[in-house]
């Protein structure tokens, strides 16, 4: 622990990765030792919030994760650097918003586009709705370098997630919808100036009607991106639809619970991680501190 006061005495409040990349000390021994020290404190500049996890028991936890809340949104001081820490996690909150405000702009921009090159753009914005959902929408975008999954290629941070909702609309026309939207994601994935990934599906109402079920983990989280989607263009009158019928299948009081669940979860794994002899450490315990995905990703 002394080689962390000394650190933050010399340097200041540092943000967990940088703490770990002067220290050289492992992810979770540094998270450890900060969370165990009566003389540091920790700021998360993070907002929790639910995420749908098929290998966790009754599939919720909060995200970010405990690991990735330590590296990428918590601020590392000591008690006496408080202003400076506090000071320090406002920057970090504007500069989360800031990420976010891009991706959303930039998301926009994007749905703007399709719109206007597809023939009947009348048609689209009456029968179409797209909608974002994933980080940006709980203002938690990150920009940290990561593999996008299909090529291995480094993208910018979290996904541009899109969901495409239609009333009823043509084979054909929902092909010529995907062409368009796929040539988007092309570029916007090879473009230096963007190296962002655009994830999307489509899918017609009636699929919505099975989904919110909520009947099983696929139909789960279906139905929680789509209440958690804000909209980006196309009829806001099947946008006001689809909120009522959330409503109607009582999604969000079902959300409510699970991430009690989750939210109680997880001060349980906190104080687990934190009591854990270095002898108890294994890869079961360590799940409880990132997500299998997480275990390889660039930060």
């Amino acid at each position: 622990m002394e080689e962390i006061l000394t650190l933050l005495e010399r340097r200041g409040p540092l943000t967990g990765k940088e703490l770990v990349k002067e220290t050289g000390l492992d992810i979770f021994r540094a998270w450890k030792k900060c969370s165990a020290s009566n003389y540091v404190i920790n700021f998360p500049a993070s907002k929790r919030y639910l995420r749908l996890d098929k290998k966790v028991d009754g599939y919720a936890r909060l995200s970010p994760s405990i690991m990735r809340e330590f590296l990428n949104y918590t601020v590392v001081g000591l008690k006496e650097q408080r202003p400076a820490v506090v000071s320090m996690v406002q920057d970090l909150h504007q500069d989360i918003a800031a990420i976010s405000t891009r991706k959303m702009n930039l998301a926009r921009d994007t749905v703007l586009r399709i719109i206007k090159r597809f023939p009947d753009s009348k048609a689209l914005t009456e029968q179409a709705v797209f909608i974002i959902a994933g980080d940006v929408v709980f203002n938690m975008s990150h920009s940290e370098p990561r593999p996008e999954f299909s090529t291995g290629e480094l993208v910018r941070g979290s996904d541009l997630d899109l969901i495409v909702l239609t009333d009823n609309l043509p084979g054909k026309t929902l092909k010529e919808i995907d062409r368009i939207i796929y040539d988007e994601k092309y570029s916007l994935l090879i473009n230096p100036a963007s190296k962002e990934e655009l994830d999307y599906i489509i899918k017609n109402i009636d699929t919505v009607v099975e989904q919110l079920r909520f009947d099983s983990f696929k139909n789960m989280v279906a139905s929680k991106i789509l209440h958690e989607g804000l909209y980006l263009g196309g009829s806001e009158r099947l946008f006001n639809r689809i909120k009522e019928m959330l409503e109607d299948f009582g999604i969000g009081e079902k959300l409510e619970q699970m991430e009690k669940k989750a939210v109680q979860e997880r001060a349980e794994a906190e104080m687990i991680l934190s009591s854990a002899r270095d002898s108890e450490v294994t890869e079961e315990l360590m799940s409880l501190f990132y997500t299998t995905e997480e275990k390889e990703e660039i930060f």
